[in-house]
């Protein structure tokens, strides 16, 4: 490894630019304002249950047949 590299988790400093390399700094960031947070939606967990229900459904009727 070359005597030039510098481990990024050698620091704090050298960490949180490689971890953040956006050129804001981390309380201007719109991401983590809590305003810019959405509300999670279970709306795909309901309609994967509904399609579930109905493929089990079409199952159990089309081998009672």
């Amino acid at each position: 490894m070359p005597d030039s590299y510098q481990d990024p988790s050698g620091n704090t400093e050298a960490f949180r630019a490689f971890a953040h390399p956006s050129t804001e700094s981390p309380a201007e960031s719109p991401a983590e304002s809590p305003a810019a947070v959405k509300p999670s939606t279970n709306l795909p967990l309901i309609v994967g249950g509904i399609v579930a229900a109905l493929a089990v459904i079409a199952l159990i009727t089309w081998l009672a047949l």
